[in-house]
């Protein structure tokens, strides 16, 4: 994403405010966090998520957790139930992630989410994360800030090992302190559900919410770290389509479209596929919602972020039970 190297932005005010602009601005900018450093973007702005995906590689959309610099703003974002109000007090700010359903209005980007209603919500304790997440004023999207599959960064210099000219900035405030993710929570019905663990220990949240905390059920990925999930719409789907049948809808890509669909939305008529990437999900459900029997979709290439939203899309069509 980055037209040369990546710029190292000291952690003092001049530096924050400029990474905070950086990431108002659609940019991509390593942070540090207690946990790892993560790479931030706009977590609203799908075309600034997608560049994340392509800066690491990441093999598949998977949901991505959204920071905020404060729990006040994280309750504005999620719909909070008794365990998920208890675990906030109690592990907020720190390596604690909570699961929720997304509030009314939230506007954390479909890309963000993978496409579920649910959104994955941390407040970190790190001061420097914070006031950058105060400077950029927006939720902000931050995986690991390395290639996928590698070791994930506990200093600036792991992440430029890996993501040097891939990203516009790094935020150096030295080693972090835990330096293994967060532990995620889900909090979607009464009995709360551990989806990774990580800095906060099973036996503290535990005892914060008056019992044992489940396991997942089934392979659905609600959170990062877990197995490779989709947003599944009712209507079928058929891939790499050169015509329309009767009753389909059609999810193009590029200035061609395919005649013959009574509804119609395209990925992206240049041809971009950060753009495609942005769209791919609120596509889908809009013609999901249009009543058509079947989806056809036109081919999407399969080189740089075009694998993993073939990827996404050949789970959306692969046979259910």
């Amino acid at each position: 994403m980055s037209a040369s190297r990546t710029r190292l932005l000291p952690a003092d005010a001049a530096g924050i405010a400029e990474a905070g602009r950086l990431i108002r601005d659609g940019r991509l900018v390593a942070l540090p966090t207690e946990t790892v450093y993560g790479l931030g973007a706009d977590a609203t702005d799908g075309r600034a998520v997608a560049a994340i995906y392509e800066a690491k590689g990441r093999p598949s959309f998977n949901p991505l957790i959204a920071h905020v610099g404060e729990p006040a703003e994280a309750l504005k974002l999620g719909v909070f139930d008794r365990h998920a109000q208890a675990l906030a007090d109690a592990f907020w700010p720190g390596p604690l992630t909570l699961v929720v359903p997304m509030a009314e209005g939230a506007g954390i980007s479909d890309l963000a989410r993978a496409g579920l209603d649910t959104v994955g919500l941390r407040v970190p304790s790190h001061p420097v994360a914070r006031a950058l997440l105060n400077a950029a004023g927006r939720p902000v999207a931050a995986p690991s800030a390395n290639r996928s599959g590698h070791v994930s960064p506990t200093t600036a210099a792991h992440v430029l090992a890996d993501l040097d000219g891939r990203i516009d900035a790094v935020l150096d405030a030295g080693p972090t302190e835990v330096g293994v993710e967060s532990t995620i929570v889900a909090c979607l019905a009464d009995a709360p559900v551990l989806l990774r663990p990580g800095g906060v220990p099973r036996e503290a949240i535990e005892a914060v919410i008056g019992r044992p905390l489940a396991a997942p059920a089934g392979e659905a990925t609600i959170a990062p770290g877990m197995l490779a999930s989709h947003y599944a719409p009712n209507a079928a789907i058929r891939l790499d389509a050169r015509d329309v049948s009767p009753g389909e809808a059609l999810l193009a890509f590029g200035p061609d479209a395919l005649p013959g669909a009574g509804r119609i939305l395209n990925l992206s008529p240049s041809g971009d596929l950060a753009e495609a990437a942005a769209n791919l999900f609120g596509h889908l459900r809009a013609l999901d919602a249009s009543g058509a029997s079947g989806i056809a979709v036109m081919r999407i290439p399969r080189e740089g972020l075009g694998e993993a939203i073939r990827d996404r899309l050949a789970r959306a069509a692969a046979p259910r039970t």
